[in-house]
């Protein structure tokens, strides 16, 4: 077995079928077809099954992608080594990451991290935390930054910090106006609500549903987004309802004064943010020390605080009105102490 081939068969495997991996390979479909029948041959026995949609793998095709993936894996090492023996601070970084999270994230690390491997790339992929799990598992990214709850053996799990998920809606909402700002809740008190859902493959989509079915939900949805930043302004607009992570609303300090947030209750796993690489994964020093900025995030030169330990928000408001006795002016429409 030879990496090109090992690279084909886990193409073609994670395509569905040879004609689109061929165009993700950039390689003909005949050309793509002789090189399974040569792997084949070479094993005596078939790979995959021709006869589903997508392509399934036979017993041994699935030995063989075992084989594979831990092939590709120890070449990739070996070349990350070879290169941080001859070059120390050239490189790259394939970075998984959600969108909310990288607003987050990204604005505090790359200044600093820049500025002392001007010569590493960094390559972004975007997308929900339970893909970007599944991308890691499979090493398509080097570190994956997410929220989740550790599940898979193959991964380590670096903490960053823990989450909560609150219920968030307009202050001028039927919900709002029937239970006070910042009690919590079961899910159920917002059965007659109208939701606006984060898209699956996002880990607050996976909470939502296992509610959902838990307490016996089929809630209206208004639609469904995968931008939290869309589904928070849209939620407050519209009067309807969004499950989200509370650090999230720090990124939006100016919404704070239009909405209202209600702890969850009855979430059994807690949310945490991780920084996470597959095990067998070669760590270059580039790659530790940015594992070492995520999980201290100092402040970045240049970069406004962003609510990092802050008391207050900018205009003078407390980060938790509610809990800090101020009231809201409905008539000014502004918080006063």
């Amino acid at each position: 077995m030879n990496t090109r081939h090992a690279q084909y068969m886990l193409t073609i495997l994670k395509e569905g079928s040879i004609t689109a991996a061929a165009r993700k390979l950039y390689v003909s479909q005949p050309s793509l077809s002789q090189t399974v029948r040569l792997v084949e041959n070479s094993l005596g026995t078939p790979i995959f099954n021709r006869t589903t949609d997508p392509i399934t793998l036979t017993y041994a095709g699935e030995k063989y992608m075992e084989a594979a993936r831990q092939i590709l894996t120890i070449h990739s090492n070996l070349e990350k080594e070879i290169s941080e023996i001859t070059h120390e601070d050239h490189g790259t970084i394939r970075l998984g990451i959600p969108v909310q999270r990288a607003m987050e994230v990204l604005p505090y690390i790359l200044p600093r991290f820049k500025d002392r491997y001007p010569h590493v790339e960094i390559r972004v992929t975007e997308d929900g935390s339970s893909a970007i799990e599944t991308m890691a598992r499979e090493g398509n990214v080097d570190l994956a930054c997410l929220t989740t709850s550790p599940k898979y053996e193959e991964l380590e799990y670096i903490f960053v910090e823990a989450e909560e998920l609150v219920l968030l809606t307009s202050r001028l909402s039927a919900l709002a106006g029937r239970i006070p700002a910042g009690t919590p809740i079961d899910i159920t008190e917002a059965r007659n609500e109208t939701f606006i859902n984060i898209k699956p493959g996002h880990s607050v989509r996976d909470i939502q549903d296992r509610l959902f079915i838990l307490k016996e939900m089929q809630p209206r949805v208004m639609f469904e987004t995968v931008s939290i930043e869309v589904a928070k302004r849209t939620a407050i607009a519209c009067g309807a309802v969004m499950i989200c992570p509370r650090n999230y609303l720090d990124t939006t300090p100016q919404l704070l004064p239009h909405c209202v947030t209600y702890p969850l209750t009855g979430i059994e796993n807690r949310r945490c943010f991780y920084i996470c690489h597959r095990k067998d994964r070669y760590l270059t020093r580039f790659m530790k020390d940015f594992i070492s900025m995520v999980t201290t995030r100092e402040q970045a030169p240049g970069i406004p605080p962003c609510l990092d330990g802050q008391e207050e928000i900018p205009g003078g408001y407390p980060l938790n009105p509610e809990s800090s006795g101020w009231s809201w002016d409905s008539g000014n429409s502004r918080w006063k102490s």
